[in-house]
């Protein structure tokens, strides 16, 4: 398959990465036997390069998402690699994405002969990839965030050469703690709301603009909130590892999860976004629809990546770690990150190669900005010729 649509000529090549992993639960519907499958595809432009961009999100195929099918038609050669959880992330664990992630690159460098990997994360891949390349150089992490054993303490990481971050937050649970509706008291009657507390209630008399009481005391709310749930999946997970069947698993639902402040007050983490909006469309209906983040997962999901005390995967911590060149590039109209995630992570890292190019006007996806999105692409291209990852 090739695309020539306003750039270079390049091929989509489709192909598997197979591990082996002994467990005595599945998470995934449909591997076989211990096989881990993840499919990847290879996104080559017509010139030879010895090096690559790869590409992976925890969730869904980033081979069609548009910054990458735009990196290969500025003639990047990219894998875009997804995960075990491609097709639902209620199970996922984010200690096994690192360990896809690993699987990815290892073979990028030993079968594919790439002599150098550059790392690119859009939207919640920058927090994937930013953990990746701080444990590639400093491991912390030991266990899973269950604390069980992780596939990820034995598992080789190779370092990659630089990291470009594109529209990306700092990591889910920080994402999902912005984004969980506070006037929710009781997750068994999630009905019930805290009139005050409730944004979407036309009777609040707290209304936009947010007065900074008012933020601070949602904020902490939200913070309780998700340590509440915490503290439900610890209790019923210890019920589970202290009976006859530690590897059991309990799912459940959490509702209310699109409710940030900052989609009805333009003047919260302010950028150029539509306000009443958001990246999934009506923040409202959002809030209870099937889509919402975290609406589905299990004990060992929900402490692997939303619980904001246990989740091992944050950009931001792993900054100082990091000790390639990095790119980071913010959308200014983005109507999913918060402006204030990758400006965080930017300044985090401690060393000074590192720079920050804003996209004015591009919202999270590039929808409907083809320009933008050459522009995103061009900035990436010049990074690299600077750094002798690309020919001119």
């Amino acid at each position: 398959m090739s695309d020539d649509k306003a750039g270079v000529r390049y091929t989509r090549t489709p192909y598997l990465i197979v591990q082996r992993v002994a467990a005595a639960r599945k998470d995934v519907y449909g591997s076989i036997d211990d096989a881990v499958v993840v499919q990847a595809q290879l996104l080559r432009g017509e010139q030879p390069s010895n090096t690559v961009v790869v590409a992976m999100h925890p969730i869904g195929s980033p081979g069609y998402l548009p910054i990458f099918a735009e990196l290969a038609r500025s003639g990047f050669h990219v894998i875009a690699c997804a995960t075990r959880y491609s097709t639902g992330d209620a199970p996922l664990q984010m200690e096994n994405v690192l360990a896809d992630l690993a699987a990815c690159v290892r073979d990028a460098k030993t079968r594919l002969n790439y002599q150098r990997v550059l790392l690119a994360g859009w939207s919640g891949g920058g927090a994937l990839m930013a953990g990746y390349q701080a444990e590639s150089t400093t491991r912390v992490i030991e266990r899973t965030a269950a604390g069980e054993p992780t596939l990820l303490a034995d598992t080789e990481l190779i370092t990659p050469d630089g990291l470009v971050l594109v529209a990306a937050h700092r990591s889910r649970h920080q994402l999902l703690t912005d984004f969980l509706d506070a006037s929710i008291l009781d997750e068994s009657r999630p009905e019930d709301h805290d009139p005050e507390l409730n944004l979407y209630d036309p009777a609040n008399p707290n209304q936009p603009p947010y007065t900074a009481e008012f933020l601070q005391r949602y904020r902490a709310a939200q913070r309780d909130r998700n340590r509440r749930i915490t503290a439900q999946v610890q209790e019923r997970f210890e019920g589970i590892r202290g009976s006859r069947w530690p590897e059991d698993e309990h799912c459940f639902v959490v509702n209310g999860t699109m409710a940030d402040p900052r989609w009805l007050d333009p003047a919260v983490d302010p950028n150029d976004r539509v306000p009443g909006t958001s990246y999934l469309g009506d923040p409202r209906l959002v809030n209870n629809g099937p889509a919402g983040l975290a609406r589905f997962t299990t004990l060992r999901s929900w402490l692997s990546q939303w619980g904001l005390d246990t989740a091992q995967v944050d950009a931001v911590d792993a900054a100082p770690r990091i000790e390639v060149p990095v790119l980071v590039i913010v959308n200014s109209a983005d109507n999913a990150c918060p402006a204030s995630h990758p400006r965080a992570f930017f300044d985090a890292v401690k060393h000074d190669d590192k720079e920050l190019h804003e996209v004015q006007g591009a919202n999270h996806y590039f929808s409907g900005q083809r320009a933008h999105l050459r522009e995103a692409a061009r900035v990436v291209h010049d990074w690299s010729l600077r750094h002798g990852f690309t020919a001119a």
